[in-house]
């Protein structure tokens, strides 16, 4: 194998790669990237059998073939480089890659090829294309919300479901609940119904951010989900198991609905958080005409600050988890947000107030007297 290519070009490429690549497996070739050349294609491969990805490259290929290098490292030294192109030959007999930018030269022992897994390639029937800008917003606006906590792996993930004209995504740790419905301007062919991990889902934004790809296709097999976007491809196992039925958790009524000023509100949260430490709870008072937003950390101090709200009836307190609340409200876009409560053991939800269909449930804190 040997190849010539953009120096910034293939950094660009190696650092969208490298993300992918493993870096907890026993098996050695999964924490490098794999180069492909053959006279009509080029492409950067990485995979942690999770989460796969191809990268189209642009080189031009002076001998076809495969090899693995070392993703991090490889990384680094592209990084490095002062030149504006680099080459790469491959050397079977010394096992290993030379590296030649403007004065610079470098030899890397190549991973074993033979380990390295064969991935997925675009297309196939069943095919739907999403449109690119509401997907990214879609999923930014749900990912928060799925947990981190890999001992319940179906949490991990965000359930995406799409049909005719409309694409839902759902995130939930159990502590809150994310749930965006956005409608399609093109009816879907086919349906779709998938519990995507979110690290997939978070990788496909980054990709189709870089991108000037206007739709992102989508097909589903039994057990892998495959993007493409432009001429990249990033495929995902999906996850086993049953993701909660959300829809049981959204309440139906709520006592008290209120519609507050968005940025004003996320402020107070937000100077308020800076003493709700050691898990210390928000907390919300309520009274006419007035929300005091307080929070107290022991042997740290505390803070306080009210603003105007439309509540009326009995006054009553409610206390969150300040991160979650906060992201709640960061999660959204429009400029007021309706929150809607009940007591102070029940959820609460936040919604956009310009009807753009997105609820954020976030489970109460117990407060003490």
């Amino acid at each position: 194998m040997q190849l010539t290519l953009s120096t910034a070009h293939f950094l660009e490429e190696l650092q969208t790669a490298a993300r992918v690549a493993s870096t907890r497996s026993a098996v050695q070739a999964l924490s490098g990237v794999q180069l492909h050349a053959d006279d009509g294609h080029s492409e950067l491969r990485a995979t942690d059998m999770e989460v796969g990805l191809r990268l189209p490259l642009s080189a031009a290929v002076q001998a076809p073939g495969d090899v693995v290098l070392p993703a991090r490292l490889l990384l680094d030294v592209v990084r490095s480089l002062a030149g504006p192109e680099v080459s790469l030959q491959l050397r079977q007999a010394e096992q290993d890659v030379e590296l030649i930018s403007s004065g610079s030269t470098f030899r890397l022992r190549t991973l074993r090829n033979e380990d390295f897994p064969h991935l997925p390639t675009a297309g196939g029937d069943g095919a739907i294309t999403l449109a690119t800008a509401p997907f990214i917003d879609t999923v930014t606006q749900v990912s928060r919300s799925a947990s981190r906590d890999d001992t319940r792996p179906v949490l991990t993930g965000i359930l995406v479901s799409a049909s005719d004209h409309e694409l839902r995504m759902v995130a939930t740790d159990s502590y809150r609940l994310s749930v965006k419905t956005t409608r399609l301007s093109e009816p879907l062919a086919v349906p779709l119904e998938a519990n995507v991990p979110a690290r997939a889902l978070a990788e496909v934004v980054r990709i189709a951010q870089q991108s000037e790809a206007e739709g992102i296709v989508i097909n589903r097999t039994d057990n892998q989900i495959v993007f493409t976007i432009g001429g990249a491809v990033l495929s995902s196992r999906l996850i086993d198991g049953q993701f909660p039925n959300y829809q049981l958790l959204l309440p139906e009524s709520a006592d008290h609905v209120l519609r507050v000023e968005r940025e004003e509100f996320a402020g107070v949260v937000r100077r308020v958080s800076l003493l709700a430490q050691k898990n210390a709870p928000l907390r919300l008072a309520f009274s006419e005409g007035e929300l005091l937003i307080s929070a107290q950390t022991p042997d740290v101090g505390e803070a306080r600050e009210s603003l105007p709200v439309p509540f009326t009836g009995e006054a009553f307190e409610i206390g969150f988890n300040a991160d979650f609340l906060r992201d709640g409200l960061e999660s959204l876009d429009s400029p007021d947000v309706v929150i809607k409560l009940t007591s102070s053991l029940r959820p609460g939800l936040i919604e956009s107030a310009d009807g753009s269909e997105f609820v954020y449930l976030v489970m109460p804190i117990r407060l003490n007297a």
